[in-house]
Protein backbone atom coordinates (compact mmCIF):
# COMPACT_ATOMS: atom_id res chain seq x y z
CA UNK A 1 0.00 0.00 0.00
CA UNK A 2 1.46 3.47 -1.04
CA UNK A 3 0.65 6.70 1.37
CA UNK A 4 1.85 9.62 0.81
CA UNK A 5 5.24 10.93 2.66
CA UNK A 6 4.57 13.23 5.69
CA UNK A 7 5.34 16.63 5.25
CA UNK A 8 9.11 17.77 6.05
CA UNK A 9 8.10 20.88 8.12
CA UNK A 10 4.79 20.25 9.37
CA UNK A 11 2.65 23.00 10.58
CA UNK A 12 0.24 20.52 12.51
CA UNK A 13 1.11 17.60 14.35
CA UNK A 14 -2.02 14.89 14.41
CA UNK A 15 -1.44 12.66 17.43
CA UNK A 16 -3.46 9.05 17.60
CA UNK A 17 -2.72 6.89 20.84
CA UNK A 18 -3.95 3.19 20.21
CA UNK A 19 -4.67 0.46 22.10
CA UNK A 20 -6.20 -2.83 20.55
CA UNK A 21 -7.66 -0.59 17.91
CA UNK A 22 -7.25 -3.14 14.83
CA UNK A 23 -11.14 -2.80 14.26
CA UNK A 24 -11.08 0.63 13.82
CA UNK A 25 -7.28 1.59 12.80
CA UNK A 26 -7.43 1.58 9.28
CA UNK A 27 -10.27 3.69 8.93
CA UNK A 28 -9.50 6.05 11.20
CA UNK A 29 -5.45 6.91 9.34
CA UNK A 30 -7.40 6.62 5.89
CA UNK A 31 -10.05 9.34 7.47
CA UNK A 32 -7.05 11.64 8.75
CA UNK A 33 -4.73 11.01 5.25
CA UNK A 34 -8.24 12.62 3.55
CA UNK A 35 -7.74 15.72 5.30
CA UNK A 36 -7.98 19.21 2.75
CA UNK A 37 -5.15 21.28 5.28
CA UNK A 38 -3.31 23.38 2.90
CA UNK A 39 -0.62 23.28 4.80
CA UNK A 40 1.76 20.87 5.80
CA UNK A 41 0.92 18.05 8.49
CA UNK A 42 2.32 15.07 9.92
CA UNK A 43 0.68 12.07 12.19
CA UNK A 44 2.18 10.06 14.80
CA UNK A 45 0.27 6.89 15.86
CA UNK A 46 1.45 6.00 19.24
CA UNK A 47 0.98 2.42 19.90
CA UNK A 48 -0.04 1.49 23.65
CA UNK A 49 0.49 -2.08 24.32
CA UNK A 50 -1.47 -3.33 21.86
CA UNK A 51 -1.72 -7.14 21.80
CA UNK A 52 -4.01 -7.17 18.67
CA UNK A 53 -3.18 -6.49 15.09
CA UNK A 54 -2.74 -2.85 15.65
CA UNK A 55 0.81 -2.43 15.18
CA UNK A 56 0.17 -4.46 11.78
CA UNK A 57 -1.99 -2.44 10.50
CA UNK A 58 -0.20 1.26 11.35
CA UNK A 59 3.02 -0.39 9.73
CA UNK A 60 0.99 -0.49 6.52
CA UNK A 61 0.62 3.44 6.49
CA UNK A 62 4.70 4.22 6.70
CA UNK A 63 5.84 6.65 6.39
CA UNK A 64 2.97 8.78 5.88
CA UNK A 65 2.32 7.57 9.63
CA UNK A 66 5.32 7.40 11.95
CA UNK A 67 4.81 4.76 14.84
CA UNK A 68 5.87 5.29 18.47
CA UNK A 69 5.52 2.38 20.33
CA UNK A 70 5.51 1.39 23.93
CA UNK A 71 5.47 -2.26 24.93
CA UNK A 72 3.46 -2.45 28.01
CA UNK A 73 0.30 0.03 28.08
CA UNK A 74 0.84 3.16 29.76
CA UNK A 75 -2.43 5.01 29.54
CA UNK A 76 -4.12 7.13 27.21
CA UNK A 77 -2.28 10.78 28.47
CA UNK A 78 0.85 9.13 28.66
CA UNK A 79 0.28 7.54 25.28
CA UNK A 80 -0.72 11.34 24.22
CA UNK A 81 2.71 12.38 25.80
CA UNK A 82 4.79 10.43 23.76
CA UNK A 83 3.47 11.10 20.91
CA UNK A 84 3.80 15.05 21.69
CA UNK A 85 7.03 14.42 22.67
CA UNK A 86 8.63 13.67 18.90
CA UNK A 87 5.94 16.02 17.32
CA UNK A 88 7.93 18.86 15.13
CA UNK A 89 4.39 21.09 14.48
CA UNK A 90 3.28 23.96 16.26
CA UNK A 91 -0.36 22.80 16.80
CA UNK A 92 -1.23 19.44 17.51
CA UNK A 93 -4.38 17.92 16.99
CA UNK A 94 -5.87 14.69 18.94
CA UNK A 95 -7.90 12.46 18.09
CA UNK A 96 -8.53 8.69 19.08
CA UNK A 97 -8.13 5.36 17.10
CA UNK A 98 -12.02 5.02 17.02
CA UNK A 99 -12.80 8.42 15.12
CA UNK A 100 -12.92 9.06 11.81
CA UNK A 101 -12.60 12.70 10.98
CA UNK A 102 -14.62 14.69 8.28
CA UNK A 103 -11.37 16.21 5.23
CA UNK A 104 -11.87 19.42 6.53
CA UNK A 105 -11.09 18.72 10.12
CA UNK A 106 -7.57 19.87 10.87
CA UNK A 107 -8.20 23.08 8.66
CA UNK A 108 -11.41 24.06 10.60
CA UNK A 109 -9.61 23.73 13.81
CA UNK A 110 -6.53 25.81 12.84
CA UNK A 111 -8.80 28.66 11.71
CA UNK A 112 -9.97 28.35 14.84
CA UNK A 113 -5.89 28.27 16.72
CA UNK A 114 -4.99 31.06 14.48
CA UNK A 115 -8.37 32.80 14.97
CA UNK A 116 -6.78 33.60 18.85
CA UNK A 117 -7.73 30.32 20.62
CA UNK A 118 -5.27 28.26 22.48
CA UNK A 119 -7.31 25.35 23.17
CA UNK A 120 -9.99 24.38 20.59
CA UNK A 121 -13.05 21.18 21.23
CA UNK A 122 -14.44 19.90 18.02
CA UNK A 123 -17.92 18.50 17.39
CA UNK A 124 -17.87 14.95 17.60
CA UNK A 125 -21.11 13.06 16.75
CA UNK A 126 -22.11 9.18 16.10
CA UNK A 127 -20.80 7.41 12.98
CA UNK A 128 -24.09 7.94 10.85
CA UNK A 129 -22.70 5.34 8.68
CA UNK A 130 -23.92 2.51 11.26
CA UNK A 131 -27.63 2.06 13.00
CA UNK A 132 -28.08 2.65 16.29
CA UNK A 133 -28.97 0.42 18.90
CA UNK A 134 -30.69 0.92 22.42
CA UNK A 135 -27.05 0.03 24.34
CA UNK A 136 -24.41 0.85 22.14
CA UNK A 137 -21.24 2.67 23.26
CA UNK A 138 -20.40 6.22 21.14
CA UNK A 139 -19.44 9.50 21.99
CA UNK A 140 -21.53 13.03 21.25
CA UNK A 141 -20.11 16.61 21.27
CA UNK A 142 -21.85 19.56 20.62
CA UNK A 143 -20.79 22.22 22.37
CA UNK A 144 -18.50 23.03 24.63
CA UNK A 145 -19.83 21.60 27.67
CA UNK A 146 -16.55 22.28 29.79
CA UNK A 147 -15.45 18.51 29.53
CA UNK A 148 -13.04 18.43 26.88
CA UNK A 149 -12.90 14.52 25.59
CA UNK A 150 -9.47 14.22 23.27
CA UNK A 151 -11.73 12.41 20.27
CA UNK A 152 -11.41 15.83 19.35
CA UNK A 153 -9.17 18.64 20.63
CA UNK A 154 -6.41 21.21 19.36
CA UNK A 155 -4.14 22.70 21.11
CA UNK A 156 -0.92 25.33 21.00
CA UNK A 157 2.09 23.95 21.37
CA UNK A 158 3.34 26.12 23.96
CA UNK A 159 0.60 25.38 25.91
CA UNK A 160 0.89 21.82 26.08
CA UNK A 161 4.56 22.46 27.10
CA UNK A 162 3.38 24.99 29.92
CA UNK A 163 1.14 22.43 31.23
CA UNK A 164 3.48 19.30 31.02
CA UNK A 165 0.76 17.47 29.40
CA UNK A 166 -1.80 14.74 30.58
CA UNK A 167 -1.86 13.05 33.98
CA UNK A 168 -2.88 10.51 34.27
CA UNK A 169 -4.06 10.95 37.50
CA UNK A 170 -6.20 7.53 38.15
CA UNK A 171 -3.58 5.75 37.08
CA UNK A 172 -1.19 7.81 39.63
CA UNK A 173 -3.53 7.59 42.32
CA UNK A 174 -3.31 3.81 42.13
CA UNK A 175 0.59 3.77 41.82
CA UNK A 176 0.64 6.13 44.77
CA UNK A 177 -1.45 4.27 47.12
CA UNK A 178 -1.14 0.88 46.34
CA UNK A 179 -4.70 0.16 45.69
CA UNK A 180 -5.68 -1.48 42.54
CA UNK A 181 -9.62 -0.02 42.17
CA UNK A 182 -12.00 -2.56 40.47
CA UNK A 183 -11.97 -2.41 36.57
CA UNK A 184 -14.32 -4.44 34.92
CA UNK A 185 -13.01 -5.82 31.30
CA UNK A 186 -14.14 -3.48 28.60
CA UNK A 187 -16.43 -6.40 26.52
CA UNK A 188 -16.98 -3.88 23.62
CA UNK A 189 -13.29 -3.74 22.99
CA UNK A 190 -12.28 -7.07 23.80
CA UNK A 191 -9.97 -5.23 26.72
CA UNK A 192 -8.92 -6.94 29.68
CA UNK A 193 -9.10 -3.15 31.60
CA UNK A 194 -10.87 0.45 30.79
CA UNK A 195 -9.56 3.58 30.09
CA UNK A 196 -9.39 5.65 32.94
CA UNK A 197 -11.37 8.56 32.81
CA UNK A 198 -10.54 12.72 33.24
CA UNK A 199 -7.21 13.23 31.94
CA UNK A 200 -8.63 15.19 29.11
CA UNK A 201 -10.67 17.11 31.23
CA UNK A 202 -7.42 17.78 34.04
CA UNK A 203 -5.49 18.78 31.05
CA UNK A 204 -7.92 21.56 29.68
CA UNK A 205 -8.87 23.11 33.31
CA UNK A 206 -5.43 23.45 33.81
CA UNK A 207 -4.76 25.24 30.76
CA UNK A 208 -8.29 27.33 31.74
CA UNK A 209 -6.57 28.17 35.45
CA UNK A 210 -3.43 29.93 33.64
CA UNK A 211 -5.60 31.77 30.86
CA UNK A 212 -5.59 29.94 28.21
CA UNK A 213 -8.03 31.17 25.61
CA UNK A 214 -10.61 28.05 24.54
CA UNK A 215 -12.81 27.90 21.57
CA UNK A 216 -15.99 25.44 20.26
CA UNK A 217 -15.44 24.20 16.40
CA UNK A 218 -18.24 22.96 14.87
CA UNK A 219 -16.66 22.95 11.57
CA UNK A 220 -14.36 20.65 12.88
CA UNK A 221 -16.16 17.34 12.84
CA UNK A 222 -15.22 13.95 13.73
CA UNK A 223 -17.40 10.95 14.01
CA UNK A 224 -17.23 8.31 16.62
CA UNK A 225 -17.73 4.43 16.21
CA UNK A 226 -20.72 3.24 17.16
CA UNK A 227 -20.34 0.25 18.74
CA UNK A 228 -22.82 -2.32 19.76
CA UNK A 229 -23.64 -3.97 23.41
CA UNK A 230 -25.84 -5.57 25.81
CA UNK A 231 -27.41 -4.17 28.89
CA UNK A 232 -24.73 -6.04 30.73
CA UNK A 233 -22.00 -3.51 28.67
CA UNK A 234 -24.31 -0.59 29.45
CA UNK A 235 -24.48 -1.08 32.82
CA UNK A 236 -20.76 -1.76 33.76
CA UNK A 237 -19.79 1.43 31.70
CA UNK A 238 -22.00 3.48 33.30
CA UNK A 239 -20.50 2.27 36.88
CA UNK A 240 -17.08 2.63 35.20
CA UNK A 241 -17.31 6.54 34.57
CA UNK A 242 -19.78 7.44 37.42
CA UNK A 243 -17.65 6.38 40.17
CA UNK A 244 -14.88 8.49 39.14
CA UNK A 245 -16.62 11.23 37.81
CA UNK A 246 -16.59 12.46 41.78
CA UNK A 247 -12.99 12.22 41.42
CA UNK A 248 -12.82 14.67 38.55
CA UNK A 249 -15.42 17.07 40.30
CA UNK A 250 -13.13 17.17 43.00
CA UNK A 251 -10.09 17.65 40.85
CA UNK A 252 -11.98 20.48 38.74
CA UNK A 253 -14.49 21.80 40.92
CA UNK A 254 -15.58 24.68 38.06
CA UNK A 255 -17.08 21.77 36.75
CA UNK A 256 -20.17 22.84 38.82
CA UNK A 257 -20.76 25.74 37.18
CA UNK A 258 -19.81 24.85 33.78
CA UNK A 259 -20.51 21.55 33.21
CA UNK A 260 -22.97 19.90 36.11
CA UNK A 261 -26.47 20.63 36.57
CA UNK A 262 -27.45 22.58 39.42
CA UNK A 263 -24.32 21.94 41.03
CA UNK A 264 -24.46 18.83 42.35
CA UNK A 265 -26.03 16.48 39.78
CA UNK A 266 -24.19 15.14 37.16
CA UNK A 267 -26.86 15.95 34.30
CA UNK A 268 -30.46 16.52 34.06
CA UNK A 269 -31.34 12.56 33.77
CA UNK A 270 -29.60 11.73 36.72
CA UNK A 271 -31.67 14.65 38.51
CA UNK A 272 -34.68 13.36 37.28
CA UNK A 273 -33.84 9.89 38.55
CA UNK A 274 -32.56 10.82 41.35
CA UNK A 275 -35.65 12.75 42.28
CA UNK A 276 -38.25 9.79 41.27
CA UNK A 277 -36.01 6.98 43.35
CA UNK A 278 -36.85 9.87 46.13
CA UNK A 279 -40.59 9.90 45.39
CA UNK A 280 -40.90 6.23 45.65
CA UNK A 281 -39.23 5.69 48.59
CA UNK A 282 -41.51 8.31 50.04
CA UNK A 283 -44.37 6.48 48.74
CA UNK A 284 -43.28 3.21 50.28
CA UNK A 285 -42.25 4.93 53.87
CA UNK A 286 -45.76 6.95 54.15
CA UNK A 287 -48.10 4.17 52.42
CA UNK A 288 -49.16 7.10 50.15
CA UNK A 289 -49.79 6.94 46.15
CA UNK A 290 -49.35 10.86 46.61
CA UNK A 291 -45.36 11.12 46.29
CA UNK A 292 -45.54 9.08 42.74
CA UNK A 293 -45.89 12.14 41.14
CA UNK A 294 -42.83 13.09 41.41
CA UNK A 295 -41.29 9.94 39.23
CA UNK A 296 -42.98 11.58 36.36
CA UNK A 297 -40.81 13.79 35.07
CA UNK A 298 -38.01 10.79 34.82
CA UNK A 299 -40.35 8.17 33.28
CA UNK A 300 -41.78 11.00 30.70
CA UNK A 301 -37.86 11.20 29.55
CA UNK A 302 -37.81 7.73 29.32
CA UNK A 303 -41.06 7.73 27.13
CA UNK A 304 -39.79 9.91 24.70
CA UNK A 305 -36.71 8.27 24.43
CA UNK A 306 -38.21 4.88 23.60
CA UNK A 307 -40.65 7.06 21.11
CA UNK A 308 -38.16 8.51 19.27
CA UNK A 309 -36.08 4.71 18.25
CA UNK A 310 -39.86 3.48 18.61
CA UNK A 311 -40.69 -0.71 17.93
CA UNK A 312 -38.92 -3.43 19.98
CA UNK A 313 -35.64 -1.27 20.68
CA UNK A 314 -37.29 1.55 22.04
CA UNK A 315 -39.12 -1.03 24.90
CA UNK A 316 -35.81 -2.34 25.83
CA UNK A 317 -34.05 1.42 25.71
CA UNK A 318 -36.84 2.32 28.16
CA UNK A 319 -36.89 -0.73 30.51
CA UNK A 320 -33.00 -0.89 30.08
CA UNK A 321 -32.61 2.95 30.87
CA UNK A 322 -34.39 2.34 34.36
CA UNK A 323 -31.27 -0.46 35.03
CA UNK A 324 -28.71 1.51 34.04
CA UNK A 325 -29.50 4.60 35.99
CA UNK A 326 -29.91 3.28 38.20
CA UNK A 327 -26.30 1.32 38.27
CA UNK A 328 -25.39 5.55 37.36
CA UNK A 329 -26.62 6.22 41.03
CA UNK A 330 -25.23 3.59 42.63
CA UNK A 331 -21.64 4.14 40.97
CA UNK A 332 -22.20 7.94 41.75
CA UNK A 333 -22.92 7.37 45.41
CA UNK A 334 -20.17 4.85 45.77
CA UNK A 335 -17.55 7.21 44.20
CA UNK A 336 -18.97 10.16 46.16
CA UNK A 337 -17.99 8.34 49.28
CA UNK A 338 -14.27 6.87 47.88
CA UNK A 339 -13.68 11.07 46.42
CA UNK A 340 -15.76 12.68 49.35
CA UNK A 341 -16.51 14.71 46.94
CA UNK A 342 -20.49 14.73 46.45
CA UNK A 343 -22.21 14.62 43.06
CA UNK A 344 -25.37 12.82 41.84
Amino acid sequence: MSHPRPAETPVVSVIVPARDAGPTLGRTLAAISRQDLPTGFEVLLVDDGSTDETLAIARTWEPAVRIIRSESSRGPGAARNLGAAQARGSILAFTDSDCFPAPGWLSAGVRAIEAGADLVQGAVRPDPAVARTPFDRTVVVAGDAGLYPTANVFVRRELFDSLGGFCDWLLEHEQRTGKRRFTPADRRRLRATRTPIGEDTLFAWSGRRRGARTAFAPDAIVDHAVVAGTLRDEILDRWHWARDMPGVAALVPELREACFYRRWFFSRKTARFDFAVACLALSIVTRRVTPLAGTWPYLDWIATEARRMGGADGARHALGSIASDGATLAALLTGSVTWRCPLL
